[in-house]
């Protein structure tokens, strides 16, 4: 996981892709995240804080484990990578209270995007 060394919601994210021992996650502190986020093609549109590479998958931001493991077994045809753009309040590694922001993820790769899930917010 490629992260800025002055974000700490990178590190949130790590701790929950880790639970339940399927993965470990190395953070490497990046002084460029752009360079990183062209280099593996992140959409603009879809960029957050923290890129992470899973099994030749871009997951960019804070996607739940959930959907990362979804991918790793339908590994769908013309998906690069997962993304939660920005950094919504109540995904995993910004979980604050009981307040959670809507927020979708979103499959990108070269032949365009879809909604890979969906998640509603509280009050």
């Amino acid at each position: 996981m490629y992260r800025d060394a002055n974000c700490g919601c990178c590190l949130a994210w790590a701790e929950h892709i880790e639970r339940g021992d399927k993965h470990e996650v190395k953070a490497v502190a990046h002084p460029d995240m752009a360079k990183v986020k062209a280099a593996k093609v992140v959409p603009t549109d879809l960029q957050s804080c923290h890129t992470a590479i899973v099994e030749g998958y871009v997951i960019e931001g804070h996607v739940p484990a959930a959907d990362v493991e979804r991918l790793l077994a339908e590994r769908p045809a013309g998906v690069k990578g997962l993304a939660v753009a920005g950094m919504p309040m109540g995904s995993p590694g910004m979980e604050h209270g009981n307040h959670r922001q809507p927020f979708q993820v979103v499959a990108f790769g070269p032949e365009g995007r879809s909604v890979w899930a969906s998640y509603p917010g509280s009050r």
